[in-house]
Parts: C-alpha cells; sequence; structure tokens
C-alpha cells in the first residue's frame, strides 16, 4: 500500500501559500512518501494549480488533484489545464475529479446538479478523447458538442480517478477512470461497498485492477490524547458529513463521523489501523495530518511528530 499525504488546504497567510506549498511538496518528497493529494476546497487555491507550484518545487513525487468538480470546467478547458500542468510536473499528475456536491455546485454557484452520473460519463467521453494526445477533439452525446483541434502532447498517460461514493458511480469509474479516491470511507465501507463494485465494473471493461485511493486523518499522540484528536478532527473536518453523498456512504460502514475514522494514537496503534485499511482492499493512502494542542507551538510540534512517522514509513507500508 502507497503513503502519501493530503496538503494545501490550511488556511493562512495567502500571501506566504505559493511558499508553503513549495516547501510541503518539498518535504514530502524529501521524506520519501508516494504521493501528494491536493484538494479543490471552495474557498481556497484553484487545486491544478496548486499542483503546478507543488510540481515545479519537486522531482520524483506523484502529485493529484483530490477531487476537481467538474460542472464548473467544460472538459476541453480542463484538459488543456491538466495537460499544461502535466508538463510542468514531467509526467506526475494524477487527476482526480468528481462531481462535487449540491452545497457547492447548486448551492455556491448556482450550477445544476441532475444526473451527476450521466453529466460524468458524457463530460469523460470529451476528456478521454482531448487527454489522448495531439488530434481533433470529435464528440457529440447529450451534453456535449464538441469539434476542437487540441494540440497539447501529453508528456506522460495523465491518470483518471474518479471520486466515487453510490453504486452508479462507482460501476462508471471502474469502467472508464483508473480507480477511484475517497473521504468518509471506513474500512468496511470500502472492502464491502466500494471494492466490489468498482473492481467488479472494471474486469467487465477489460480493465486493470483500479486504484483505491482512502483519505484517512491521521495524529501520532499518546494514548491519552486521542479523545483530544477526534475532537479536533470533527471539529475541523466535519463540514462535508451534512453531505447526502456522505451520508449514504457512511451507512455502508461503521464509522458515523470524519473522527471515527482518524488514525491516531501511537505508531504502532495506526500502524494496526492502516492495515486493516490495506486488508479491506486499499491500494493507496493519502494521510491528512491532525496537528493537536491548545497553543500554536504545542500543534506544530504535534503535526512534526506525525510527519516523522509517516517520513518513517519510507512512501509505503
Amino acid at each position: 500500500m502507497r503513503v502519501g499525504v493530503m496538503m494545501g488546504p490550511e488556511r493562512g497567510r495567502y500571501a506566504a501559500k505559493v511558499e508553503r506549498l513549495q516547501a510541503d511538496a518539498a518535504w514530502a518528497e524529501q521524506a520519501g512518501l508516494a504521493s501528494a493529494w491536493i484538494p479543490q476546497i471552495p474557498d481556497d487555491f484553484d487545486a491544478l494549480t496548486a499542483v503546478a507550484v507543488a510540481g515545479a518545487a519537486t522531482s520524483r513525487i506523484e502529485i493529484g488533484t483530490a477531487v476537481v468538480p467538474v460542472q464548473p470546467r467544460h472538459p476541453i478547458a480542463l484538459a488543456q489545464q491538466a495537460l499544461s500542468v502535466q508538463a510542468v510536473c514531467a509526467g506526475r499528475l494524477t487527476l482526480g475529479l468528481g462531481v462535487s456536491h449540491h452545497w457547492i455546485i447548486e448551492d455556491m454557484l448556482g450550477l445544476p446538479y441532475d444526473r451527476p452520473v450521466a453529466r460524468l460519463r458524457a463530460y469523460l467521453d470529451v476528456l478521454d478523447q482531448a487527454l489522448a494526445g495531439p488530434a481533433t477533439v470529435a464528440v457529440q452525446n447529450e451534453y456535449f458538442r464538441v469539434n476542437q483541434p487540441l494540440d497539447i502532447t501529453d508528456v506522460a498517460p495523465t491518470p483518471v480517478l474518479v471520486a466515487a461514493l453510490a453504486p452508479r458511480m462507482l460501476r462508471l469509474a471502474g469502467e472508464r477512470a483508473d480507480g477511484t479516491i475517497l473521504w468518509m470511507a471506513d474500512e468496511r465501507a470500502i472492502a464491502e461497498h466500494v471494492v466490489p463494485r468498482i473492481t467488479e465494473a472494471a474486469h467487465a471493461a477489460g480493465r486493470p485492477a483500479p486504484r483505491i485511493v482512502a483519505g484517512i486523518p491521521i495524529c501520532v499522540c499518546a494514548e491519552h490524547e486521542v479523545d483530544e484528536a477526534v475532537e479536533r478532527t470533527n471539529r475541523i473536518l466535519a463540514e462535508a458529513e451534512t453531505s447526502p453523498n456522505y451520508q449514504r456512504l457512511l451507512e455502508h460502514g461503521e464509522a458515523r463521523t470524519i473522527g471515527d475514522i482518524l488514525a491516531a494514537g501511537s505508531p504502532a496503534r495506526i500502524e494496526q489501523r492502516l492495515r486493516a485499511f490495506e486488508s479491506a482492499g486499499v491500494t493507496d493512502i493519502s494521510m491528512r495530518v491532525v496537528p493537536i494542542g491548545r497553543s500554536r507551538e504545542e500543534r506544530i510540534a504535534s503535526s512534526n511528530r506525525t510527519r516523522e512517522y509517516l517520513a518513517s514509513l519510507g512512501g509505503e507500508l
């Protein structure tokens, strides 16, 4: 199981955002981690731009989006941006896509959130051609009429992961993508709901076994601090729990909050939890460091302890 880190969404002075992204990406690469994943937060940096910043500061590590919502971007525009970023990353970009949530697409952006699976399938019709290499992208389907020459050479094939939570989206991810990237999925939900559906669809489509990338909060701490870590995780990461998409996913597992998915405690206890995800079928983990402490200094020290543990894994578990 490959070990990666989630980076980029930390709040703070935006004048220093680029420097922090570069420093975090350089640390992840120097620590030997396999991958770094950058989420698309509604009020934060554009994820693909952040990947380009991180890619320019590194030379080896895979860098992915987790994930870019498709509705606000025409697939040709997204392909042009992704191919451009892929050139910056010298072939290390993995493009994570998703249909996001109604409270972002409808309530924030005023765009329709109907028939997300059909929309994404039509979107992939265009994107697949656009990422395939210099040619004219010619697609007519229910949502797009495209006849667009595109002369950007993909320096390497761009893997595409689809954020898939429900059965139909998991089937689409298996049929059309290289795997899925998850959030709010515990071991049982992954083993009994995600893996069987996406794997069966990939096999039926003649595709290789899909990647299963699980987003997992992590905090190295003393045993008596685990409850504090759970509380902080629920406080800073629980916004998405109100989404119906995540609520339906939680019904397939035992977790009820993001704090229930947190891997916290001693390194031995954390490894035991991570091994459970591996046994569930996870191929990659994206670790979201959750620092604890009352003061800024204590939280920095906590973050450094967790980072040291991640570095000790050497990119693989």
